[in-house]
């Protein structure tokens, strides 16, 4: 019953239910209007001696004028100025009256409002006059029509109103439904390139050792069977070693993700380049414990990135990196290696998108990055924040 009552006092205009919902308004402003018409007629003055026209006849205009009510939702002012001179003539008529008006108080603004209700309280004087023999006194009929007309504006406005503060909730709603999908959105997307850039970084170091003992193999023709195998190994643990780390990024259902390198693993990291025939000088002066877990795989990533930019595009197959820092002063990464002369292949190297992913990774952490080519080498260094 209440939510009935608050569906007829607050519609939902996405609603599929408001035909229905539109007939059962109908159904109860009729019923409404018409008994509380009845109801004066039987305790009012209609029925004496003196009345303006026959009982009867103001039951069939109040039952007429009952009718209009059926189109009242689409103006509602229209079928109240067509109803208040009825007032004048018939009591019954003032139940549908009082339905139009609280219709129009629920559209419309109340300066229109309170004329309206005048003109229906002038209405009732007007019914004074026409009869012989008032039983009451004019004040009576005054009274009553302004207490109920007050009334039907008030509730009409105070429907208005609740009904504006319900559709800027629901809209308010609709908003915050509509940003929790793009948030929702956002942080697929934020994945998706966090994913993308992990499986970048990761992809293209294990694939340039691949690349480069399956060049090996290539030019050797003449290895023998244990440099062949020793070669052929080294390629099916870069690829196995590549698996799991995408492994690592993606996450595989039913399973814990492994841990993600950090500042400890770059040792290891130089370890497997100088396994690949990479010459690498590396320098560590790092005090303190470890970094935050952001800031540390942060530094194993570019130490990775440099060092894979350094075997494709680097003069020869060398490259020195330089680790420094403690808490408070912040963790300096350097890597340095020969850089061969530009040309139309190593010239969209500083737009190339491990190191615009390097950039975004830094700049997450809070940190600086510059990279470049002067005086025959190319340089990378970053520096990161590390609190103490």
């Amino acid at each position: 019953m209440a939510a009935a009552l608050f569906a007829l006092l607050v519609p939902d205009p996405t609603s599929d239910r408001a035909a229905a919902r539109d007939r059962l308004a109908d159904g109860v402003a009729v019923t409404v209007a018409l008994g509380y018409g009845l109801t004066m007629l039987r305790i009012g003055d209609a029925t004496a001696a003196g009345a303006a026209i026959p009982w009867p006849v103001d039951v069939l205009i109040g039952l007429l004028c009952a009718v209009p009510l059926l189109v009242r939702r689409r103006r509602p002012v229209a079928v109240l100025l067509a109803l208040l001179p009825f007032g004048a003539i018939s009591v019954t008529a003032t139940g549908p009256i009082l339905a139009a008006l609280f219709t129009a108080a629920v559209r419309h603004r109340a300066r229109l409002l309170f004329t309206l209700g005048a003109t229906h309280v002038g209405t009732g004087v007007v019914y004074f006059l026409l009869q012989t023999d008032p039983p009451y006194p004019i004040w009576v009929d005054v009274v009553m029509r302004t207490v109920t007309g007050a009334a039907a504006i008030g509730w009409g406005q105070f429907v208005q109103a609740y009904r504006r503060l319900t559709a800027s909730l629901r809209a308010h709603a609709a908003r915050l439904e509509a940003e929790q999908h793009l948030r929702v959105d956002q942080a697929r997307l934020t994945e998706r390139a966090r994913i993308a850039r992990e499986m970048h970084d990761v992809l293209a170091h294990r694939m340039s050792l691949i690349s480069l003992h399956a060049g090996a193999l290539e030019v050797r023709t003449d290895a023998r069977p244990d440099e062949v195998a020793i070669a052929a190994g080294a390629i099916r643990s870069s690829a196995h070693e590549a698996l799991e780390e995408l492994r690592a990024v993606v996450g595989v259902a039913g399973r814990p993700e492994p841990p993600q390198p950090g500042l400890g693993d770059v040792p290891e990291l130089v370890a497997s380049v100088r396994a690949a025939g990479m010459r690498v000088e590396f320098a560590a002066e790092v005090a303190g414990d470890d970094p935050p877990t952001m800031v540390g795989r942060t530094v194993y990533r570019i130490a990775q990135e440099a060092l894979t930019n350094a075997r494709r595009h680097g003069s020869d197959a060398s490259a020195a990196i330089r680790l420094a820092g403690r808490p408070g002063d912040g963790l300096r990464i350097e890597v340095v290696n020969p850089s061969a002369p530009p040309d139309g292949r190593t010239a969209g190297r500083l737009g190339g998108m491990g190191l615009v992913g390097i950039g975004e990774r830094v700049a997450l952490a809070g940190g600086r990055v510059r990279y470049g080519a002067e005086d025959g080498e190319y340089r990378l260094e970053a520096w990161l924040p590390w609190p103490r």
